[in-house]
């Protein structure tokens, strides 16, 4: 039997991004294998949708998967940040948009590109492989000062400059094996006998830098929230404090008034408050879901509402 991904958070998504009228449509901006679609196709049977996914391979699964509901979904094998940036003008604006900012269970067990360490792979990374440079080149690329960088900001690595030195001490790194070693080698013991494996925050980190997952967010989100209908909702789910600060800090700018710095006498950026923020603290798995998927541990769902279109579209 055809094992599929486990969307997160999806009760609590449904819940706050259900249809409120017949015929809604949604945007699902990292569509994956289809999961958090497929379930709300099947809930929602006037509900229409929109599949994002720049990753041709895993969209081809998520049209298998909801070949049942093919009338009632479009597809575009793009990046979501160009699919807003030039949005259709044929098409609807969307009444709800959600991200899934995970990786799917595929990539790590079916893809061949590196995105774990529990098998030796090359290490590409890329989500889109007709573009941008591996995993294997950011490395390599990279000084060390540089590699600990990174993984400190993208994963939160609290042994980042351990780490980058082994890494750089070495000739290429281009498996996940070898890799995967250098990681456990270098970190103490204690942190090696912690309950995630010592080299998961070295893979996140690096497979956020390949396809740019972290520095576009806010422009991704800019764009999405432009082409929402009023009275839309944009979902975001984050699997690390990083990625959910930016939303939390993207979420609350929008939700104000007026942007000029606190010292500024009197407001001169004529700003519109433009959502409301309907999770005012992100949402969290229950310890069920927690127990029986484990990606869950780490998920946050943020939800805003737009109130206001300055009537520009992309």
């Amino acid at each position: 039997m055809e094992t599929f991904h486990t969307p997160v958070l999806l009760e609590e998504t449904i819940q706050y991004l259900a249809p409120r009228k017949e015929g809604e449509l949604m945007v699902d901006a990292t569509m994956g294998e289809g999961g958090h679609s497929g379930a709300f196709l099947e809930r929602f049977p006037t509900l229409r949708l929109i599949g994002i996914d720049a990753d041709g391979e895993i969209q081809e699964r998520a049209r298998q998967r909801l070949e049942q509901y093919r009338r009632r979904i479009r597809y575009y094998t793009c990046w979501s940040q160009d699919f807003f940036a030039s949005y259709p003008v044929e098409l609807d604006k969307p009444d709800t948009i959600l991200f899934d900012l995970g990786i799917s269970l595929y990539h790590y067990e079916k893809s061949g590109r590196g995105f774990t360490f529990l098998r030796d792979e090359y290490l590409d990374m890329r989500l889109d492989r007709s573009r941008g440079k591996t995993a294997a080149d950011v490395i390599a690329a990279l000084g060390e000062k540089d590699l600990a960088d990174l993984l400190y900001r993208n994963g939160g690595e609290r042994y980042s400059r351990r780490i980058a030195a082994a890494i750089k001490s070495h000739g290429p790194v281009s498996t996940t094996a070898f890799l995967a070693e250098l990681v456990s080698s270098s970190v103490p013991a204690v942190y090696r006998r912690g309950p995630i494996h010592p080299a998961t925050r070295t893979f996140m980190a690096l497979r956020i830098a390949v396809n740019g997952e972290a520095q576009g967010l806010p422009g991704l989100l800019e764009s999405a929230l432009g082409v929402l209908k009023t009275g839309g909702r944009l979902g975001v789910i984050s699997f690390h404090s990083g990625e959910d600060g930016e939303v939390k800090r993207f979420f609350r700018k929008k939700n104000k008034d007026c942007t000029c710095p606190p010292e500024a006498p009197i407001c001169r950026c004529g700003g519109i408050r433009t959502v409301n923020i309907l999770t005012r603290k992100a949402v969290s798995a229950g310890d069920e879901e927690r127990r029986r998927n484990p990606p869950s541990r780490s998920a946050k769902l943020r939800v805003a509402e737009k109130i206001y279109d300055s009537g520009v579209r992309p």
